[in-house]
């Protein structure tokens, strides 16, 4: 927060100053929850939405975001809409950011990826996802329904992107620029340190890297299969 005050308000003022107001402001917003410890090679998913001002219009728009539990690499970007085609294309473009395939990915009960609930934990799937699990062999695994702990740690995830990269709104002459520039920050994040560990996030992401599957030779084509 200091960092782009600075950057992009023209702040002079003291990093104190910042540090009480945060912490002011997290000591009224505290939430209490349990430290998870995820091993590599898992990663979350969410779609969420978040305004932008394109051509000097605003414009709400989707934002896709993945993040590896283990190292807390994140990659996000945004398209027009959510639809079952920006779904696909946005897992292509985070395997390709982060070198590899998740083993294991989380979701919340997108209808993008469910066809049909069965049960607390069977998921009839969507013909667009099966292509796209067939295609890469990952592992999923969908929160239960009425589950608030565990669905807030996936929409968690967009609500972080927003704070981190995309306040304060976006200006923006396309989306393709956006994200290019969505790209950059999400590389940036990689060198941030977690609270309690010692090493980067990109230095974590390296160490993670052998526990991800290998990226297809063929690239997936991100469409929408009819059915019949």
């Amino acid at each position: 927060i200091f960092d782009r005050l600075r950057a992009e308000y023209g702040y002079d003022g003291g990093y104190t100053i910042v540090k009480d107001a945060v912490r002011a402001w997290r000591n009224q917003h505290a939430e209490v929850y349990m430290p998870l410890v995820h091993p590599p090679g898992q990663a979350q998913v969410d779609f969420g939405h978040a305004h932008v001002i394109l051509n000097g219009e605003e414009l709400k728009v989707a934002v896709f975001v993945m993040t590896l539990m283990y190292s807390d690499a994140v990659f996000c970007c945004v398209f027009p809409r959510e639809c079952s085609e920006t779904f696909l294309e946005g897992h292509r473009r985070a395997f390709e950011f982060f070198g590899g395939v998740p083993t294991r990915i989380s979701y919340d009960n997108t209808r993008t990826a469910v066809a049909k609930i069965i049960g607390r934990r069977e998921r009839e799937l969507t013909r667009d996802f099966l292509r796209l699990q067939s295609h890469y062999l990952f592992d999923c695994h969908f929160c239960l329904v009425r589950r608030p702990n565990e669905k807030g740690q996936v929409e968690g995830l967009v609500g972080y992107t927003r704070r981190n990269f995309l306040v304060p709104v976006p200006r923006t002459s396309s989306l393709e620029d956006l994200n290019a520039d969505l790209e950059q920050q999400c590389r940036a994040d990689l060198q941030r340190r977690l609270r309690g560990r010692t090493a980067t996030k990109a230095v974590l992401l390296e160490g993670e890297r052998p526990a991800l599957r290998a990226l297809p030779p063929q690239r997936f084509e991100a469409r929408r299969v009819e059915n019949g």
